[in-house]
């Protein structure tokens, strides 16, 4: 017999005086498993690509990186010989490895300030539509998108002793030095070099956030009498901060990882004043055949960008606007 709606209303609102949660229809309980069972399987069919490549591409190289640190790996002498933690051992007494570490520490530092700097002026200027910005725009990009290799080829020929540079500060009665044969030179040779290689893309990120930043909070500031520096200050900084975050992490990552740029220009020299982590790594790995204490410096190299984008990342809630 079937029940009527009061009765069912009856029985309901008995259950609920007991405390206990009224029965769902069969019908309802079998479609709803039904269809989440098939959300189930679209959703993993979605993700099963991404979970795969970064097994396969990402996971896996970390773990074959770590266990070859782990061994006396030479390739020309045919030994993988397990053997500890030696290569880490031999990490904290390795001057050449002190020497790196300092010098990727010089190198990144210039590279964030000048580079982030740099971009944000050039993105200021650019929000303001003056006449020609068009054409600015595209000058300051075009690097981005030229081969590393052919813009690291080209700056290696200005920055000769009789290279473009020099010649040109010649004209002004100024005599250049040898930009890739002096210590402080070749760093910040090789820091210009990579600045004027990537600024571009920074600045089109920074002129992106500019333009987002509502126009009506900035006549509201206008109004109520705040200058341009205090409205740069206050009102821009703050709601640009978010792709702030997003540029200091890209750059730092980037300024750790560059290799070209030194292997081109001063192959590590003049010494080892230039030569960076991930030069280093190379030489051992490379030049020496060292593939196991490589891997170790892999590894640390893996370490300090983890360490540094988890510290950027902990420290927004702190200044990046729009983070709770």
């Amino acid at each position: 017999m079937t029940t009527s709606v009061a009765e069912q209303a009856t029985e309901t609102a008995e259950r609920r005086g007991r405390g206990e949660r009224p029965p769902r229809p069969a019908g309802v309980r079998r479609r709803a498993s039904g269809a989440t069972r098939s959300d189930w399987i679209v959703g993993y069919t979605m993700v099963a690509p991404a979970v795969l490549g970064a097994l396969a591409f990402v996971i896996a190289p970390l773990v074959a990186v770590f266990w070859f640190s782990l061994h006396d790996w030479n390739v020309l002498a045919n030994t993988f010989v397990f053997s500890g933690t030696e290569n880490y051992e031999r990490m904290l007494t390795d001057e050449g490895l002190h020497d790196s570490l300092l010098a990727s520490l010089w190198f990144s530092i210039g590279l964030v300030v000048v580079n982030i700097a740099l971009a944000l002026f050039l993105a200021v200027m650019l929000n303001q539509k003056l006449p020609g910005t068009t054409t600015f725009r595209t000058f300051f990009f075009s690097p981005v998108v030229v081969s590393l290799v052919a813009w690291t080829i080209v700056w290696s020929f200005l920055l000769q002793a009789d290279g473009g540079i020099n010649g040109f500060l010649s004209l002004v009665g100024v005599e250049g030095p040898n930009w890739l044969r002096n210590d402080f030179t070749a760093m910040l040779s090789v820091i210009i070099v990579q600045v004027f290689k990537n600024v571009g893309m920074n600045m089109i990120l920074f002129l992106a956030a500019l333009q987002g930043v509502p126009e009506e909070i900035m006549e509201a500031a206008r109004i109520d009498g705040a200058g341009a520096w205090r409205r740069f200050r206050s009102i821009t900084l703050p709601m640009i901060s978010p792709t702030i975050l997003l540029v200091s992490i890209l750059t730092i990552v980037g300024s750790l990882e560059v290799f070209a740029q030194i292997a081109v220009l001063t192959g590590g020299g003049p010494g080892n004043s230039t030569t960076v982590l991930v030069y280093y790594l190379y030489q051992q790995a490379f030049r020496f055949n060292d593939f196991g204490y490589a891997s170790g410096i892999s590894v640390l190299l893996f370490v300090i960008v983890l360490i540094l984008t988890l510290v950027q990342w902990q420290t927004r809630k702190r200044w990046v606007f729009h983070e709770e």
